[in-house]
């Protein structure tokens, strides 16, 4: 592991969201490295002194008073007990039917909504192992270039889909090549960007897995995803770099690529 593949770990670390594996390999790299492991020293440092005592403030008495005040008064108790409902036995057997039949649809809807969440969270995990093994040294790109011109023609004839490739260094994120990837088995684009010092990996394939389709944001292992559907293909986007800014680099591409977007 080198110094920029430690940097891109090191703050998921001090966190304590990096898995056993990359955290020992940092710990290596700190090991050797006076520069890195100054910079971990200033990491942990910072994250000690944010979580001092002096630095959180209570709430002073008076804003306690104005909030009790505000709120409501509780409701009067009735004046007269409510009448009691004596259920027969045909009520009884009604009553149960309609619990059970509503009981059985909740479950029902209850179970495909674990089955297609379990499914995108499978592809989530794999997609983040896909993000980590890339941070390996030789493992980031295929093809190393940031002109999108030589990027998209490099994946002709080895996926069934032409991935789209959008240069976004004008909007702060480089593109710097890409590479072909594999996601539960099946072959996918990963086009590669930069932010400072943070890769983004943007994985590509045809949509064919099925899912809400809908975007959604999530953090893994110390890393922020984001998936989103667009013209007939799924969009995984996977970094350590806020989720404001992973939000704001997806949003770039989408607008990007849709009719009439920028070039």
């Amino acid at each position: 592991m080198n110094c920029a593949e430690s940097e891109i770990l090191m703050h998921a670390l001090v966190d304590g969201e990096v898995d056993a594996v990359n955290a020992r390999k940092v710990e290596e790299h700190i090991a050797s490295c006076a520069a890195c492991a100054g910079k971990l020293a200033g990491l942990r440092a910072l994250r000690a002194a944010m979580s001092e005592k002096s630095l959180k403030e209570a709430a002073p008495l008076r804003l306690r008073r104005r909030v009790e005040a505000a709120l409501p008064s509780p409701a009067a108790p009735p004046s007269t007990p409510p009448k009691r409902f004596a259920p027969s036995r045909r009520t009884f057997f009604a009553g149960f039917a309609a619990g059970t039949a509503l009981s059985a649809a909740i479950a029902a809807s209850l179970v495909l909504a674990v089955f297609g969440n379990d499914r995108e969270q499978i592809i989530a995990g794999e997609v983040v192992s896909a993000h980590i093994r890339s941070l390996q040294p030789g493992h980031l790109t295929d093809v190393e270039t940031s002109d999108q011109h030589m990027v998209k023609p490099w994946f002709n004839g080895k996926l069934d889909v032409a991935p789209p490739v959008i240069d976004l260094t004008a909007q702060g994120f480089t593109l710097i090549g890409g590479r072909l990837d594999y996601v539960s088995g099946e072959a996918v684009a990963a086009i590669v960007y930069r932010r400072r010092n943070h890769v983004i990996n943007l994985f590509v394939e045809r949509r064919s897995r099925g899912g809400s389709g809908g975007a959604k944001a999530e953090a893994m292992q110390g890393f922020n995803v984001r998936r989103w559907t667009q013209q007939g293909l799924d969009f995984w986007a996977v970094s350590d770099i806020n989720a404001v800014e992973l939000g704001e680099f997806c949003a770039k591409f989408a607008d990007a690529l849709r009719p009439g977007g920028p070039a």
